[in-house]
């Protein structure tokens, strides 16, 4: 079961910040290749990637908080809707989902949603997910 904290960075190991740092200048476009951001901000590509689905910035404006995760789905009727109803159950507003055709009757999924308004935590929800009927492999790729 995963779990989320917020922590005070300067408990942290200063590799972390480098790591944000990194995927900062990737997604803003500074630098072009995970090769040039380790290198301009001291790190190895191993450790980039190491940490780099696991650390994130709290969003400035806390009042519209964005997150992103993945599914596999067996292919069975009703099993997209209940994990829709778990979603709505917790407060969450979906933005947006892409679901991939189902191969040997499993279907990846991902779901962005906004988590502003939520009345349970991350990890409730993700263990609430993870119990569900025909869901498979749920993680937390991304918060905002």
């Amino acid at each position: 079961m995963q779990k989320f904290y917020i922590v005070d960075s300067s408990i942290l190991p200063e590799v972390l910040d480098k790591v944000i740092e990194a995927r900062t200048l990737l997604l803003n476009g500074e630098v072009r290749q995970v090769s040039e951001a380790v290198k301009k901000v001291g790190i190895s590509r191993g450790t980039y990637y190491k940490y780099k689905d696991y650390v994130f910035l709290p969003d400035k404006g806390l009042n519209a908080r964005k997150a992103v995760i993945s599914l596999m789905l067996h292919h069975d009727k009703g099993i997209l809707s209940e994990v829709l109803q778990i979603m709505s159950q917790g407060n969450a507003n979906i933005l947006t989902i892409n679901q991939n055709i189902p191969i040997h009757d499993w279907a990846s999924v991902v779901i962005s949603f906004d988590i502003s308004d939520m009345n349970i935590s991350i990890d409730e929800l993700m263990e609430k997910l993870r119990i569900c009927h025909g869901v498979n492999n749920p993680q937390l790729l991304a918060v905002e």
